[in-house]
C-alpha cells in the first residue's frame, strides 16, 4: 500500500516504521524536521517537512495514488483539516484521523471521518483493568459489544462451541491453547486450559458472568 502519514510524533513514527518495515510504501510530512529522527536508520520511506493540510506538499507526497492517509500529529484541528482535504479533495479510499477532544471525536465521526480518539481508548482500557479485567470494551469501537476471556476448567471441558454459545449475548470467536491461536467450529471440543475469546453483549455481561463463574 501506499500510505502518507502527517505527524512523526511517537505514534506517527511508530506506525511509519512498522509500515515501513512490511514491505509498504510510506510517506511521512511534519512541520519539524527534526522530528524524522524518531524514524531511525532503517526507515526507508520518504520524509517532507511542512504543513499536512498544504495541498501542494499533499500533491508532492503523492496522495493522488495514495491507499491510505492518517493524521495523527498533536493537535486535533490540523488532523481534521488533513484528513478532510485527503477524504474530500483527493478522495482517498481510507483516510484516519487522532483527535485528542473526546467531544469532537463524536461530532466528525458523525460526519463520515473515520476517527480514533486515544482518550477514548485509554480511558476504556483502563476502566476494564479497573472494574473487569477479563473484558475488553475498547477493542470494539461500541458501547453494545465488547471481547471477553474464560479459561476453560473442569466443568467445561469436553463441551463443544454450539454447547456454551448464547445466541444473541455471547459467541465464542476464538480459542487460545497452548499450541496456538484457532477459529473453532460448532463442535469443536474444549479442553481444560484452553482460553475463549468471545464477542458478548455488554447488556448481557452479567448474565455470562455468572453462567461461568466469574
Amino acid at each position: 500500500m501506499y500510505v502518507i502519514i502527517v505527524g512523526c510524533g511517537r505514534v506517527g513514527s511508530e506506525l511509519a516504521k512498522l509500515l515501513s518495515s512490511e514491505g509498504h510504501n510510506v510517506v511521512v510530512i511534519d512541520k519539524d524536521p527534526a522530528a524524522f529522527e524518531r524514524l531511525g536508520g532503517t526507515f526507508n520511506g520518504l520524509t517532507l517537512a511542512g504543513n499536512g493540510f498544504s495541498l501542494s506538499l499533499l500533491k508532492q507526497a503523492g496522495i493522488e495514488k495514495a491507499d491510505a492517509f492518517c493524521a495523527v500529529t498533536n493537535g486535533d484541528n490540523t488532523n481534521l483539516v488533513s484528513a478532510q482535504a485527503a477524504k474530500k479533495i483527493f478522495n482517498v479510499p481510507k483516510v484516519i484521523a487522532r483527535i485528542y477532544d473526546p467531544e469532537r471525536a463524536h461530532i466528525y465521526k458523525a460526519l463520515g471521518l473515520d476517527i480514533i480518539s486515544g482518550t477514548i481508548l485509554f480511558a476504556a482500557m483502563l476502566r476494564d483493568k479497573i472494574i473487569e479485567s477479563r473484558f475488553s470494551s475498547y477493542l470494539i469501537e461500541s458501547k453494545e459489544l465488547g471481547i471477553i476471556e474464560i479459561e476453560v476448567k473442569q466443568d467445561l471441558a469436553g463441551k463443544t462451541i454450539q454447547d456454551i454459545n448464547m445466541p444473541g449475548e455471547f459467541l465464542v470467536v476464538a480459542i487460545r491453547k497452548l499450541q496456538g491461536v484457532i477459529l473453532p467450529e460448532s463442535q469443536t471440543a474444549l479442553k481444560e486450559k484452553d482460553v475463549l475469546m468471545a464477542v458478548v453483549k455488554v447488556a448481557s455481561l452479567a448474565k455470562v458472568k455468572e453462567k461461568f463463574g466469574l
